[in-house]
């Protein structure tokens, strides 16, 4: 019986080795798809989980329990949340990179594949078109800058919209080309000129 007891904990031990690395470059999460195509099953997940070296975060989604949180956690676990090809969009990216005030009780998610998966309070899944592109940033998946600028429009206003642009080009996130067009589109042509 001790030799099984220690034979189920090697295991566990190994499969947590595994996963660590995986987890460790994402915020920390590990999913059970990504733990699968890395060689260690939904079980040994479970049962890592009840040794407490994972945390259940929702349906097939786990956070290493000794992991050092991030002010980026939120963004990583909404993006894993809505699933496959999911990424940040709209006012959630210049929340990300600090472009301008935001509601942050919300946090945009888009997706060009259907979801029906349950998400935890306070992300928002919006349909992405299939030709949507995505880039990452500091490890998420985001709508391009320029673009998120563009698609806030209904949640920010027009103001802090033509700041982030200014702070966007600032940073290096756009070109000029780009924040003249944005904030052309954002019908403030007469703050081109500060630009």
């Amino acid at each position: 019986m001790a030799r099984l007891l220690r034979k189920c904990y090697t295991n566990a031990m190994n499969s947590y080795d595994v996963i660590y690395d995986e987890a460790i470059d994402n915020y920390g999460i590990i999913t059970s798809s990504k733990a699968k195509s890395l060689g260690v099953s939904n079980m040994a997940l479970v049962q890592l989980a009840r040794r407490g070296r994972l945390v259940h975060l929702g349906r097939g989604i786990y956070r290493l329990a000794q992991y050092v949180p991030s002010d980026l956690d939120d963004y990583a676990h909404a993006v894993t949340s809505a699933g496959k090809n999911a990424f940040l969009y709209g006012e959630s990216v210049l929340a990300l990179l600090g472009l301008a005030p935001t509601n942050p009780s919300w946090i945009y998610v888009a997706s060009p594949m259907r979801s029906r998966r349950k998400l935890p309070p306070g992300i928002i899944l919006r349909r992405a078109s299939g030709d949507e592109q995505e880039t990452h940033i500091e490890g998420i998946a985001c709508q391009p800058v320029g673009k998120a600028i563009l698609a806030s429009t209904a949640t920010v206003s027009r103001e802090r919209l033509v700041a982030a642009t200014r702070e966007a080009y600032r940073k290096g996130f756009i070109g000029k080309s780009e924040s003249v067009a944005i904030t052309r589109k954002l019908g403030a042509e007469n703050e081109t000129a500060k630009q």
